[in-house]
């Protein structure tokens, strides 16, 4: 199983440790890639769009890298989005900065997400999250995003004061 990671700016190591951590628990070998271009798609079993500064992901993809992404996601690649990989993510994102700057979105999960939802930087917390079939997890707020609006096939996997926090996937 070639799992990739996308890798172009945000908590990229930290997500491709997760998910080696996590396939050695179940007892199966994955080869986590990092990607980069639009070739490093090829071959993929899955795709990871970890947390970073989604209007920097975009300008550093030229858009052309996003855009074979999304391709290879309505062709059926499975996909996991955390925090920015959320917003690509989304059907709609409400906040100025996607409006006004032109950066753009994959348009693909039938969600609404707010943009740095929890606050500025300063204003950072963790706390433990139950996740629906997976149990608690350490959940880590830096200018995150929610998810306050969810419709069609999506479906939340936890709540959080009357919103999802921003973790994403489509089905296997």
């Amino acid at each position: 199983m070639r799992i990739g990671v996308l890798a172009l700016q945000g908590d990229i190591e930290e997500h491709e440790q997760a998910i080696r951590d996590s396939s050695r628990s179940l007892g199966f070998e994955v080869d986590v890639v990092r990607v980069k271009r639009s070739d490093d798609l090829k071959g993929l079993s899955g795709i990871l769009i970890p947390g970073g500064e989604s209007t920097t992901i975009w300008k550093l993809s030229q858009g052309e890298l996003m855009l074979a992404l999304r391709d290879e996601i309505l062709n059926g690649l499975p996909v996991m989005g955390t925090c920015a990989g959320a917003i690509f993510m989304a059907k709609e994102v409400k906040d100025r900065v996607v409006g006004e700057t032109g950066q753009g979105i994959l348009g693909l999960m039938d969600m609404t997400v707010i943009r740095n939802y929890y606050g500025r930087q300063r204003e950072s917390f963790e706390m433990d999250l139950n996740l629906e079939g997976i149990g608690s997890v350490r959940a880590i707020f830096i200018r995150a995003p929610a998810i306050v609006r969810i419709w069609g096939k999506a479906n939340a996997l936890s709540e959080l004061n009357g919103t999802y926090p921003a973790l994403t996937s489509s089905p296997p």
